[in-house]
């Protein structure tokens, strides 16, 4: 049974806690291309895969510039093999984790490949390119999110606009966070927190589960 709205001041048990942030191109080692909405040229997987743009929805290019995932068009998700998947709860999608939109570069064997910066591809040459259905980048950032402050959210259970206390995070700006995001991986009992982007891609922040956290929604 799907959870209701909340619409009142309620203390939320069993959630999980994640963290994200805008995605810095200099991570990245794809060739550069041009993207539809943005002047100039960009890391293809920076732009494209998923822990790029296209996931993370926000990033830093090489020159210090926010910018953002405007439209994702008509695509989805696929696997490293190239297969479609799509997210069905927190960490779980149906065909395993997915690597890249349904558009671009496939090799020999229907496998996300992309070519590199250094020359080369990253799995096998590219022999078929796939379009992308309408996805787009925009400069600037999606929208006016502050480092721990900010916070994904599911809307259908966390309005957006509530002021939500996580105990965890009691020592970093107090623990009060706004709703003020949304996410295709966010679901249910699950809030991502927004934080400035880690020394290293390996670094995937905090992970937390069975968290109680305080939801006061607007109004």
């Amino acid at each position: 049974m799907p959870e209701q709205p909340i619409s009142h001041r309620t203390w939320l048990s069993g959630v999980t806690i994640t963290e994200y942030y805008p995605a810095p191109e200099r991570w990245f080692i794809g060739r550069r291309v041009t993207a539809p909405g943005l002047a100039g040229r960009y890391a293809a997987d920076w732009l494209y895969s998923a822990r790029g743009l296209a996931m993370e929805g926000d990033g830093v290019d090489n020159q210090g510039r926010r910018v953002h995932i405007a439209q994702l068009g008509s695509t989805g998700w696929v696997n490293a093999r190239g297969r479609p998947t799509v997210p069905v709860c927190l960490g779980k999608w149906t065909d395993g984790p997915p690597v890249w939109l349904i558009g671009g570069w496939r090799n020999r064997h229907g496998a996300v490949t992309f070519p590199l910066a250094s020359g080369g591809w990253s799995n096998g040459p590219g022999r078929r390119t796939l379009p992308y259905g309408g996805v787009t980048f925009a400069p600037q950032p999606s929208l006016p999110l502050r480092y721990y402050h900010s916070i994904a959210v599911d809307p259908r259970l966390i309005p957006l606009g509530s002021r939500v206390y996580i105990p965890a995070y009691r020592h970093i700006g107090g623990g009060w966070f706004i709703a003020q995001d949304t996410g295709g991986a966010i679901k249910g009992r699950h809030v991502d927190v927004y934080r400035p982007a880690p020394a290293s891609p390996e670094d995937l922040g905090r992970y937390m589960t069975r968290q109680r956290i305080l939801v006061i929604p607007p109004g």
